[in-house]
This record gives structure tokens, sequence and C-alpha cells, in this order.
């Protein structure tokens, strides 16, 4: 199994102990939860969540010498609360949330997620949704996808690239749509793959990305213990930047404007900040792993009711 990201630090930051309850809202392989669970022995607890179906085989696999200490359900972490409270649990140490991605979905060629492949348009993270990138690629209208290339891309030439996509339907492979982002944005000029932003943006509208962070993120704070930990491993800004913002707003008790002379919010703190700044991982574990190395971890703790 090849090591997750910032494995070491996410052991360390959520301390997982005899007797305690986590829940991996992106279970991907396992290799975290096999770090939660055998750090918790010998009667700690996980659940893992995941859409992606190889993902939950290989999860299942990889941690079956845990038994029935740990639970895997095929469910989009959006669902974290109904989850929780199915299996009777009332309140959680631990809450893990990888965001993205992973390398299996990455080098699974039929998944349509890279560009090193000749593979139909999916970028899909369950397979049973209906909408794909070919979908958006070939029928959203010309406007609407370059919203979307410059919204979840970041991409400068947004509006190139999606006239230049347009003019090249019908687009049925990832090699089509490289040549259509080529024809726009030549290689050799930036220090990315000229299709990167591209096949970003794409994948993030097919999967809703920002929308699940969004919801995800309260229900994690409500389903912690006083003293829970919550973790957050992020992989490009606007993953990180939402995190970051509601990480600052609970952990404040009032966010009214900064004009704003008597508090009229009457919004009290429910977290603590366990990280001030984004945890990146180590060289050492960039070059091992370059895939790790726009990742950015931030954790907090959720505080007491009675304070």
């Amino acid at each position: 199994m090849h090591q997750p990201v910032l494995y070491q630090e996410i052991i360390s930051y959520l301390q997982p102990r005899q007797g305690s309850v986590f829940v991996d809202c992106t279970i991907g392989g396992g290799g975290h939860a096999f770090g939660i669970l055998d750090t918790s022995a010998p009667d700690g607890r996980l659940l893992g969540l995941d859409v992606d179906l190889h993902a939950l085989s290989l999860a299942r696999q990889h941690l079956a010498v845990f038994g029935e200490r740990v639970v895997l359900k095929r469910a989009s972490y959006v669902t974290l609360e109904e989850q929780v409270s199915r299996l009777g649990w009332h309140a959680v140490s631990g809450v893990l949330i990888d965001l993205g991605v992973s390398s299996m979905q990455l080098d699974a060629p039929e998944r349509g997620f890279s560009f090193r492949f000749d593979a139909p348009l999916d970028m899909r993270f369950d397979p049973d949704q209906t909408l794909t990138a070919g979908e958006i690629v070939n029928n959203f209208p010309e406007c609407e996808l370059a919203d979307i290339l410059y919204r979840f891309g970041e991409e400068r030439r947004s509006r190139q690239v999606a006239r230049s996509i347009v003019e090249g339907r019908p687009i049925q492979s990832t090699f089509q749509l490289v040549d259509a982002v080529f024809r726009v944005i030549p290689g050799g000029k930036d220090r990315i793959h000229p299709a990167t932003r591209t096949f970003q943006a794409l994948r993030m509208a097919v999967n809703n990305e920002l929308l699940a962070i969004e919801t995800v993120l309260p229900q994690a704070m409500r389903v912690l213990a006083p003293g829970g930990r919550l973790a957050v491993i992020a992989f490009h800004s606007l993953e990180d930047r939402l995190v970051k913002n509601f990480f600052k707003q609970e952990s404040r008790d009032c966010i009214c404007s900064q004009d704003t002379i008597v508090c009229m919010c009457h919004h009290h703190a429910n977290l603590k900040l366990i990280t001030r700044k984004a945890i990146r991982p180590s060289i050492k574990e960039i070059k091992e792993n370059p895939r790790s190395r726009s990742a950015k971890l931030r954790v907090v703790e959720k505080l007491s009711e009675n304070r």
C-alpha cells in the first residue's frame, strides 16, 4: 500500500487512544485508517466512508485485520451526521477529511481523471452518478464552460479554452481534450501541464466538490465530542480557503464586521485552532511522493459547551 499523505502528522494531531471513535470521511485505500485503528488498539473504532467501490474494496482488504472495529459504508461524506447516527454513535473522538482525487483514481486510466492516459471523459468519484466530464465538455454552453474553468480551475485563459473545446466538439477522450487546450496554451511555458487546470475544474464540477466541503464541515463540527479533533487535508487553494475560513470563523466569539461597535451576532467560538498555519509535507515526503507537494493540513479541536 502507498503511504498516505501526511501520515505521521495525522496520527500525531488526531491522537488516537484506546476506546476512541473516529470517522474517516474519505477512506480511500485505508492508509490513514490503518494507523488510527492500530494506534487506538485494542478497542478503538472507525467508520470509513467513500462513494468509490474500488476504494472500499481495497480498504476492506487492508483493514480486515481489525475485524468488527472498522465499519465501511458506501456513502458520501455529505451524509456524515446521518451515517454516525445510524451507528448509534452520539459523538466521535476525531474526524479526518482527505479531499480531492486519490492516487488510485489518477492511476486508473478508465476513470478519465488524468491526461497521462487516453480514456473516456468520466471523472466521477461515484460511478453511479449520471453527470460526467464528457457531458459538461460536449453539452454545456460555452459561457458556462468558461465559468467552470475560471471558478474551479482558476484558468486565466478560460474563455479561450472554452471556445477551443466548443469548436472541437465532439470531444470523446482525455487526449482530445488535451489537444483542445494545447490549441490555446502551448506546452513548455509553465511549470505545470497546460491541461492541469482544465482537468481540475471539470473534476470539481462533476463531483460538486466545493459544495460538498461547505456541507460537511459544519456536520463534522457537530458530531465531534468536546475535545475531539477535526483534521482536513486540502490539495489546492480553493479547498484550503474554504477550510481556513470556516475554521477561522468558528474559532471566534464574534463574527461581526470590524466597524460594529457592539456585538450583534451573539456567536460563540465552537472550535480551537490547533494548527495556526497549514502543515505541509516534509522535503523527505515530497521526494518520496511528489503528489504530496501541494497538500495542506489544518486541525481544530471542539470546545466544551460549558466553557
